[in-house]
């Protein structure tokens, strides 16, 4: 039977993503003086990227500092923290197993050197303790997907792991990590048998694991693919008195929304535009934690990303389907953590080009994408939301009353990608009063046309790179005064633009 509640949830909170038909112009009334909500900043405070290992190269650390000096996001997560070409676990000649924590050290040191938290994903299975030393994944880097060849092992080295972290840097520090069990493990990146009851044996054991070194430690999950298990997972978290301290699961733009909400509810496809469709399982998620016997539980959205066909990533349509994002999931989640900072990535190897429509905000070499100035723009909005019924506007407060309001050119579903006109009229301020105007689009701040300018090289020089950020870089917020109290905006394709109006 569906749940009505599910159902209104996701229509009500999320504007029902309506299919219109594209407008001509737009007008928005905004009252300054109106009542704001809190808006955390809770889409750049969480970032995914590449496996651990990559966290010990400096093209990572590169491109770690330049997303974090744009962003001040405080939180990153990545797979393969027990993987073994960081040589956590083994076992000598005799079979008693012995731990060597020295490159997790380097990884942790270096991350919070430059201001940023670990999410700790448990992942993947040392060979030495993996039940199938061939249960191999896929990706390049062939991460074991294998249960433990013995439970009471891995409680030794989830309990030895937690003692060492809490030793180096602190139960204060520690204790404001995340720490979540897998990846995944609804699909191919677990081979426990049966899936879902042997995920949570492992997910019990660590959690009491690490909850035994420390209270404090915040443990999470079942990090699951397309939002599934959660009801499940609450459900045996309850039953067995199990510790758990925040739910996650995963989800993307371009996945079908009938797999990111199951098959009992009769929202589909044709009913949401595509962009819509994390969101949509964002709530859906919420209001399953929402109805269960543990409803303050935090949702961390550990993965997702806008739709990438065409390798779309790589340009400006990033900013308005990441807009798009902010505004729908606003208030169902924590931290929606875009996958990935970096295309420092190598799942399916190492990179052979700049721009292959990779996940991240730089392309191979440190090379800005529009999504980083994206990024940057949106950093700006304030800490609370004036409420408004525009689909192409995210309105904000700051602590002073300036406004600082994002504005998109999103084509409808179906419709092609062309111009927009947008008319702001403002009421509680000035008639004439400043305002600026930052913008990113195909136009500007996008790296593409300089990149093929250069012949799009493979391997582009460090001089390339430089010129290529230089020329690409946000120019000076245009300066504007209000006419009437109205200003008439244009939005090319793939426009988002940054308004800020003084008080």
């Amino acid at each position: 039977m569906t749940n009505l509640r599910t159902l209104a949830l996701i229509a009500g909170a999320l504007a029902v993503f309506p299919v219109s038909n594209a407008i001509a112009q737009e007008h928005i009334q905004i009252d300054a003086k109106a009542a704001a909500a809190p808006f955390p900043q809770f889409w750049e405070s969480m970032f995914g990227s590449g496996r651990a290992a990559l966290a010990l190269r400096e093209s990572y650390r590169e491109d770690l500092r330049a997303v974090h000096a744009v962003t001040g996001f405080r939180y990153v997560r990545f797979h393969g923290i027990l993987h073994d070409e960081l040589g956590v676990y083994n076992e000598d000649e005799h079979g008693n197993p012995f731990y060597n924590f020295t490159y997790i050290d380097q990884i942790y040191d270096g991350l919070l050197k430059e201001g940023v938290k670990p999410v700790v994903e448990i992942s993947f299975m040392p060979k030495r303790l993996a039940f199938n030393p061939d249960a191999l994944h896929p990706f390049w880097y062939k991460p074991n997907v294998s249960p433990p060849k013995s439970m009471e092992r891995w409680d030794g080295l989830m309990k030895a792991f937690a003692q060492h972290l809490v030793q180096r840097y602190g139960i204060d520090e520690v204790a404001t990590w995340y720490f979540e069990v897998w990846n995944e493990p609804n699909i191919d990146f677990w081979g426990g048998i049966p899936r879902k009851e042997s995920y949570f044996e492992l997910y019990d054991h660590t959690a009491r694991d690490l909850k035994s070194v420390s209270p404090r430690l915040r443990v999470g999950g079942p990090a699951t693919a397309a939002a599934a298990w959660i009801p499940d997972f609450l459900r045996f978290t309850a039953d067995n008195h199990t510790p758990i301290d925040f739910i996650s699961s995963h989800g993307y733009d371009d996945e079908p929304i009938e797999r990111l909400l199951g098959p009992d509810q009769p929202l589909r496809d044709k009913d949401f535009r595509e962009e819509d469709h994390t969101c949509a399982a964002v709530a859906h998620v919420r209001s399953q934690i929402d109805a269960s016997t543990n409803p303050h539980l935090p949702l961390l959205w550990t993965e997702w990303n806008v739709p990438g066909a065409n390798e779309a990533r790589d340009t400006a349509y990033v900013g308005p389907a990441l807009a798009e994002a902010i505004r729908t999931c606003d208030g169902h989640v924590e931290h929606l953590a875009f996958w990935t900072f970096s295309d420092v990535f190598e799942e399916g190897g190492p990179a052979r080009k700049p721009f292959e429509g990779q996940f991240g905000l730089r392309a191979t070499g440190g090379i800005n994408k529009p999504s980083f100035y994206d990024y940057a723009l949106l950093h700006h909005l304030g800490f609370e939301r004036i409420a408004n019924s525009s689909k192409n506007a995210i309105i904000t407060k700051l602590d002073d009353g300036t406004l600082a309001i994002a504005l998109w050119n999103l084509p409808d579903p179906g419709k092609p990608a062309h111009p927009e006109k947008i008319t702001l009229e403002f009421q509680g301020i000035s008639s004439n009063a400043a305002l600026t105007i930052a913008r990113v689009d195909d136009e500007h701040s996008s790296a593409l046309k300089a990149y093929e300018a250069l012949g799009s090289p493979a391997y582009p020089l460090p001089t390339e790179v430089e010129q290529m950020n230089r020329e690409t870089a946000l120019p000076p917020p245009e300066k504007h005064i209000l006419d009437h109290g109205t200003i008439t905006l244009d939005l090319g394709k793939n426009a988002l633009l940054l308004v800020t109006v003084d008080r």
